[in-house]
């Protein structure tokens, strides 16, 4: 099944595909959020009920908000790729992350704002997925039991703002031969705040589609296209680390809540003749930017000047 969170006539509620290009309204949930409290069961009949009671609009005729409206986090994975371990010259061996604000999120066909300050721009077309239970030390071996569906997210990202605000400073470390001293080390540290997080910087969506649905999350063709020309092609299978190892390794650290999204890894696989995603200065360019995930779905959006 595929679910989203539409507004329609002032009103905003969880919806469901009901055949490609239609889908109908759950009239009793505000959200897709509202539907992760669900057991399989009362799922499966609420959508029955809708299907067979309630109209079906084409998808056109709805606005696409996030469909997860209030995560308790949005967690990403950094240089999660088979083409980033050749690039990383020192760094962890297992996953590193960081969190982007749920106020980043965006809709399907909702524009991308990029203010005249934010410098260079560019897309990230990424899988993600939507915790469905909550768990903590959760074992690899039973990690996909969390999942409630996967989705598609784009980590835009502004490369300038990365720039202007890292620090190279001395770190204070404790001395290694005085108990009572410090020592200084030479270091470099960036913080995501604003070159990941902006408003807008986080389209998601349109449909999470149920884990049943995606028997191999490592096996989904990814595709990101700027203005209709294919600048990544991609495979889930390039993923350093998969869905099993990210969620037992996160949540050895963090409690992952119902409706909590990670967002695996950007898709770096170049296009035939495509160039690099770092090459689509969104910033100059503007046009609009398509990721498309094999049996999920395609995320559109537009980039406006705010």
């Amino acid at each position: 099944m595929k679910f989203g969170t539409v507004r329609i006539n002032d009103t905003v509620t969880a919806a469901v595909e009901a055949t490609e290009g239609k889908t109908v309204l759950l009239d009793d949930f505000a959200s897709v959020d509202a539907l992760l409290a669900l057991s399989r069961e009362e799922l499966h009949h609420e959508v029955d009920a809708a299907l067979a009671h309630n109209r079906r609009y084409a998808i056109t005729e709805v606005e696409w908000l996030p469909p997860v409206r209030h995560p308790g986090k949005v967690l990403c994975v950094a240089l999660n790729n088979s083409a980033n371990p050749a690039r990383i010259m020192s760094g962890p061996q297992t996953p590193a992350m960081f969190v982007k604000p749920a106020s980043s999120l965006t809709g399907h066909e909702q524009p991308i704002r990029i203010g005249s300050t934010y410098g260079r721009v560019h897309p990230e077309p990424e899988l993600a997925v939507v915790i469905g239970t909550t768990g903590s030390d959760i074992p690899v071996e039973s990690a996909l039991d969390h999942v409630f569906g996967y989705t598609i997210f784009n980590d835009i990202t502004s490369p300038t703002m990365r720039v202007e605000d890292t620090f190279h400073y001395r770190a204070i470390h404790p001395s290694d031969t005085d108990p009572d001293g410090v020592r200084y080390v030479d270091s470099w540290v960036s913080y995501p705040a604003r070159y990941k997080g902006a408003d807008t910087f986080g389209p998601i969506g349109p449909w999470v589609v149920t884990a049943d649905e995606v028997p191999d999350p490592h096996d989904l063709r990814i595709t990101c296209r700027h203005d209709g020309r294919v600048i990544t092609d991609d495979n889930t299978a390039n993923l350093r680390f998969s869905v099993a190892e990210v969620i037992a390794f996160a949540s050895t650290y963090l409690t992952l809540e119902a409706g909590d999204i990670i967002a695996m890894g950007t898709a770096l696989q170049r296009a035939s003749g495509g160039g690099a995603v770092q090459n689509i200065d969104l910033h100059a360019l503007g046009g609009t930017v398509e990721v498309d995930i094999d049996g999920i779905g395609t995320l559109r959006n537009p980039v406006v000047k705010r």
